[in-house]
């Protein structure tokens, strides 16, 4: 059962305003979300659920649920997305923020880095001015003002060509995103990376702000508050590559520990905040440390920040990652402090 998945992409299709029309049959939007993202896997879901969702998109169980295609990562090189959040390639990916939880500064690192990897990126001018819009169009190759002018550049860029494409959710509202990836489809066109964000922030607290996804981002206000960048909240992103026949099992294993460990430590986090540090039992006391190191060294210099951090821009493999996750989760670096654990790239051996 771990080689099914729900086919996304016909879901986002058929059923462009998920959130209302599942509510309408008597289904939670959170749920849907997390079947399509691989959070809940597909053999735990309820028989009637996956029913429900076949009759929404007009289609048969066999169309809507995908066996044993694999799930291809992109590796960003940045810690905390390539380990609780992988990018799927091809997929669409959705950054759900408020202002300020520096989802923008996320997505022009992104920019930056693939620019430089040779994929081709593009950026679909939203709807009106939006602060922080310039960092964007810093860091992207080509850039368009209507779909008609994307799906034409598109179609235009060489075949085995991988494109990053952006998008504000205003032409998720209109429709125009849906519009162009069925147009790209039928035409059978390059793998298209679709990001999408929501300039304003208004929809933060929707359960489906976007529509079905194969990768989603959630920025965290605490994080954000003290200054650990990347805010990606690693416990409530998730990805369609974290299902378990799609995802290497060291990756797998290290994750579910990281993930176990950061939970442990949140909650520890908001009792020292309420009571100080006397209030931790001994025994909780090195999950605490180590989770403090965890999230210290989650933390990582982009490459588009240097001239206003001083910092020179880390680029770090999954498998750096991985090891130095695990080193972290075992013990191996409870005798360093944790201050040198910030904002650095993978520790030297």
């Amino acid at each position: 059962m771990d080689d099914l998945r729900l086919n996304v992409g016909l879901l986002r299709r058929k059923v462009p305003n998920l959130t209302s029309a599942a509510r309408q049959v008597g289904l939670r939007p959170a749920t849907v979300s997390n079947l399509c993202t691989g959070k809940i896997p597909v053999g735990r879901a309820e028989v009637r659920t996956l029913v429900a969702l076949a009759s929404l998109a007009d289609c048969c169980l066999d169309d809507l649920i995908i066996r044993g295609e694999k799930v291809e990562m992109i590796e960003t090189k940045i810690k905390t997305l390539d380990l609780f959040a992988p990018l799927a390639k091809g997929g669409t990916v959705g950054l759900v923020a408020r202002p300020g939880m520096g989802q923008i500064a996320v997505l022009a690192e992104l920019l930056y880095r693939f620019k430089n990897e040779a994929h081709k990126t593009i950026l679909l001018m939203p709807i009106g001015e939006h602060q922080g819009l310039n960092d964007l169009v810093e860091n992207v190759e080509i850039i368009t003002n209507t779909i008609e002018e994307t799906y034409e550049r598109i179609v235009n860029i060489v075949i085995d060509q991988d494109i990053i494409f952006v998008a504000d959710r205003t032409h998720v509202i209109t429709g125009h995103i849906q519009q162009l990836q069925e147009s790209l489809q039928e035409i059978g066109s390059n793998s298209v990376t679709t990001f999408l964000l929501d300039l304003t922030g208004e929809v933060v607290d929707e359960d489906l702000p976007y529509g079905p996804l194969e990768t989603l981002w959630q920025f965290d206000a605490d994080l954000t508050a003290r200054h650990r960048y990347p805010a990606v909240n690693p416990l409530s992103s998730t990805s369609t590559v974290l299902e378990g026949a799609h995802l290497d099992q060291e990756h797998f294993v290290i994750q579910q520990k990281a993930l176990k460990l950061l939970r442990r430590y949140r909650e520890l986090r908001s009792l020292v905040n309420v009571s100080g540090m006397n209030r931790i039992p001994t025994s909780e006391l090195q999950t605490f440390q180590r989770g403090e190191r965890l999230e210290a060294y989650l933390t990582q210099p982009f490459f588009i920040a240097e001239p206003f951090t001083n910092k020179a821009g880390q680029a770090v493999s999954l498998q750096n990652t991985l090891k130095d996750v695990n080193k972290i989760i075992n013990g191996a670096l409870d005798s360093i402090d944790v201050s040198e654990l910030e904002y650095i790239g993978y520790l030297q051996s």
